[in-house]
């Protein structure tokens, strides 16, 4: 019997967001109107230092973009993905390798085996929500 996946209570959110200063944005876009533009640049404007991932661009929001995770060479907190979830595992297993902390699915983006795998590594998991909505109602 499998339990249903839960994201960590607000308290346990408010530690991850207050314990992180570098996210990698994966699926980031250099289009104002999509979400993860706008998230991105919340999240920069919150004193966070955002890497973007996205191999189709060479830059967004007026930095260099990274192919893969494994490009960045930096310490990454949050890897925050904006692709679909059918790429979730992939993205997850890149993560772990590179010394993650914490795997944020954004709004519509979820996969269970792959959450489960992230926990199992350690790592804390939230799927299926909004970063940028986090952070408001935490710290706003």
């Amino acid at each position: 019997m499998c339990d249903k996946f839960m994201n960590p209570n607000s308290d346990e959110i408010k530690n991850i967001l207050n314990a992180a200063k570098t996210i990698a944005v994966v699926g980031l876009s250099d289009n104002p109107s999509r979400a993860s533009f706008n998230v991105a640049k919340y999240l920069r404007q919150q004193r966070y230092v955002i890497f973007p991932v996205n191999p189709t661009l060479e830059y967004a929001l007026d930095q260099k973009c990274y192919s893969d995770l494994d490009e960045i060479g930096e310490e990454i907190d949050i890897v925050d993905i904006f692709r679909r979830s059918e790429f979730v595992p992939e993205i997850v297993e890149k993560a772990m390798k590179i010394g993650a902390k914490c795997i944020w699915m954004q709004d519509d983006v979820a996969h269970e085996a792959a959450a489960q795998m992230a926990r199992n590594a350690g790592l804390d998991v939230i799927m299926n929500d909004c970063i940028l909505r986090q952070h408001k109602a935490l710290f706003d």
